[in-house]
């Protein structure tokens, strides 16, 4: 991946980010910290009939962790809860050992994010957003 394209979609989600607000009628709402360095944000979603309808997020962090967050909604919304879980589970598996280009594909734009696999110090601001979506979802199941 280049490295200019790399960073134009970093700060595109970054600086105008798309679900960066509070979210009326939000029925699942998690808080996410990465202690480690001080990022956070609030994940609301809008789930009907097992369907994200709606989502966003609120909080403060590096660009990486804001922009991630920012693109996972792009890509759960619409889907069901198990097929936003799956992505989560493609993401941080791209993380934290790699995964194929077929399964790079599903991921779309979130693939970007791939090399911050090779910087450990980022890893736990990209998977933000992700492990705040996913134990919601779990939480929620028990």
């Amino acid at each position: 991946m280049n490295n200019t394209l790399y960073n134009e979609i970093i700060n595109e989600h970054n600086l105008r980010p798309y679900h960066k607000h509070g979210l009326e009628g939000a029925n699942y709402t998690l808080e996410g910290v990465n202690p480690s360095c001080g990022d956070e944000i609030t994940l609301h979603l809008r789930v009907e009939d097992d369907i994200v309808k709606d989502g966003a997020y609120e909080g403060d962090g590096c660009a990486i962790s804001q922009a991630s967050a920012d693109i996972m909604l792009d890509m759960i919304i619409g889907r069901t809860k198990d097929e936003a879980l799956h992505l989560s589970d493609l993401f941080l598996k791209m993380i934290k050992e790699g995964i194929s280009e077929e399964e790079k594909e599903e991921l779309e734009e979130a693939g970007i994010l791939e090399s911050v696999s090779h910087m450990p110090a980022r890893v736990k601001c990209a998977v933000l957003g992700w492990r705040t979506m996913r134990e919601m979802f779990l939480i929620q199941t028990k």
